[in-house]
């Protein structure tokens, strides 16, 4: 099955940060850009970074698996080594993570690895992957 890529757009302080983080730590491609806005290819899909500083404000948190996991996040659902080379390269880079690289519900229906860590405007991100992709969407 292919998926289409999804657009999102999502609030930022500074451009130059923006970049630096999601093209050169993250790897993405950067697209088309204006002054106060910028493109990246995350993954496949489309993301758009707006500067609006005042929409920045930090998410709520929702208890999931024993974890404070923000309620406004984005991210990707990577292969599974993949996953595991960006942790390694995040933890490397020293990033401050919400919630450490582990897999999450272990022996359960769903278990998966994730992650979640902020971009330089306070924008949280997970990133996620399972060993067996049949799992993505399984309900308990």
């Amino acid at each position: 099955m292919t998926i289409p890529p999804f657009h999102l757009a999502f609030p930022v302080n500074d451009i130059a940060a923006t970049e630096a983080f999601y093209a050169g730590l993250l790897g993405c491609k950067t697209g088309r850009r204006a002054e106060k806005w910028i493109d990246f290819d995350f993954f496949g899909h489309q993301i758009s970074a707006h500067v609006k500083p005042e929409e920045t404000a930090a998410a709520s948190t929702n208890q999931v698996d024993g974890d404070n996991v923000p309620v406004r996040h984005f991210g990707a659902i990577l292969p599974w080594g993949d996953w595991h080379r960006l942790a390694d390269r995040l933890k490397a880079a020293n990033i401050t993570f919400i919630i450490e690289p582990h897999v999450r519900f272990k022996g359960e229906v769903g278990e998966q690895a994730t992650m979640f860590f902020k971009d330089p405007s306070g924008n949280a991100l997970e990133f996620k992957s399972f060993e067996d992709p049949a799992q993505v969407f399984a309900v308990a």
